[in-house]
């Protein structure tokens, strides 16, 4: 079965399209830039590379302009549609209505559209990347895969915020998580690769990446997670704040004159890394490199950076009172060995961990990075959100036609 995995944003699509036989990679790619100029798809076919520069205006010329690429003789890889079975999507929200993944029918985009004030940013164009599919593909099922789901089953201790309840009744207001499908991917993978069964362990999964967060899974479950009402909570990330006492946004709108959406964007898109670097750079990359230099304001922004998580870990581990594996994964989790040298060096040597610094500084693949000695593991895990979503689409989808 071949799946096309898509990822809508408001001006761009990202695309897999895998066969599920082998779970390999038969292509992949982004548009960017739809309804701006200079709009452009960067195709993937193994090797090969490809820029298709073209003027797309719509979300539905777009997918169009992916699916001729895949049958293009030259950079596709077959010459008919037919060969796709189904199309699975990245939904960022799935509120309280959805649990799992599910196949999209009317019910469910009208569902999706229902709580789309929940993430104003993400969910209208995932909506738009489903009504386009089905329009493109007719005929072809659908299985929106959620951000949110894996952390459903989140107790209400975790999950509630300390609030009046009528604001939860009336408007859902609470902790949803994100970066579901990452953290059950290599949640799943750590206790494959320790041998141990899923369901009876206790993991700390942490997504390092632009956008950050942590999650505590127990017995197969997320049970808590550092992201809340919106993916502004929690760790200090590239442009984002994290926790921040809230009472500092009225105290910036009384002192800076500025409205609330103003104070929004200054907590979603200068602060986290960028404010603490003052403004040199949201990228890990560029913040190491000016640590290795020396350079203070840096140095004091990867200390916050660090300190946050393990504060992050701490907690986890008192609430799951114990914890079997720490994973790291993401842009920044799989790709900073010296960050991870220094966080468990300086912070979890109250639960043993001891790092090898040879396994530390490989690239590219899972590992094992702690001593055979070590006695909580710490792993490096490449994440594959596309791969959950195909293999969620491949099982609805058969599910659905052995009940036939």
């Amino acid at each position: 079965m071949k799946i096309l995995v898509i990822n809508t944003g408001s001006s761009s699509i990202k695309y897999q399209l895998l066969d599920m036989k082998t779970e390999q990679v038969l292509c992949k790619g982004l548009v960017e830039r739809i309804g701006i100029p200079g709009s452009q798809l960067k195709h993937t076919r193994g090797k090969d590379k490809y820029t298709i520069e073209k003027p797309t205006p719509h979300h539905d010329d777009g997918l169009k302009l992916i699916l001729d690429t895949i049958t293009d003789p030259e950079k596709g890889v077959f010459d008919n549609l037919s060969e796709i079975k189904a199309v699975g999507h990245r939904v960022v929200h799935g509120a309280e209505k959805f649990s799992g993944s599910v196949l999209v029918e009317s019910d469910v985009i009208h569902a999706l559209e229902e709580n789309a004030y929940l993430a104003p940013l993400h969910n209208p164009p995932n909506i738009v990347g489903l009504r386009a599919a089905m329009r493109l593909l007719p005929g072809i099922p659908n299985v929106a895969v959620f951000d949110t789901a894996f952390h459903s089953t989140m107790p209400a201790k975790a999950y509630l915020y300390a609030i009046p309840m009528e604001y939860y009744r009336k408007y859902k207001i609470r902790r949803y998580g994100f970066h579901g499908t990452s953290h059950r991917y290599v949640s799943q993978v750590a206790a494959q690769m320790l041998g141990k069964d899923y369901n009876t362990m206790k993991i700390i999964t942490c997504h390092l990446g632009n956008g950050a967060s942590i999650t505590a899974v127990s017995g197969g479950k997320s049970v808590d997670t550092s992201m809340g009402f919106t993916p502004l909570e929690g760790l200090v990330m590239g442009t984002r704040s994290g926790d921040i006492d809230p009472s500092i946004i009225v105290f910036l709108q009384e002192k800076e004159g500025k409205t609330a959406e103003e104070v929004y964007g200054i907590l979603n898109k200068k602060s986290g890394m960028l404010g603490l670097s003052d403004g040199f750079s949201s990228d890990m990359r560029d913040i190491e490199a000016k640590v290795e230099e020396k350079e203070p304001i840096c140095r004091l922004a990867m200390d916050i950076y660090q300190y946050r998580i393990a504060k992050y870990i701490g907690a986890y581990t008192a609430a799951m009172n114990g914890v079997d594996a720490i994973v790291f994964t993401a842009g920044v989790g799989e790709n900073a060995p010296n960050l991870r040298m220094e966080l468990c060096r300086e912070y979890l040597g109250y639960l043993g961990v001891t790092i090898d610094p040879e396994k530390n500084n490989r690239r590219g693949e899972d590992i094992i990075i702690t001593t055979p000695d070590s006695r909580t593991p710490v792993l490096v895990i490449g994440t594959n959100e596309e791969l959950v979503i195909a293999r969620d689409t491949r099982d609805i989808v058969e599910k659905g036609l052995k009940s036939l």
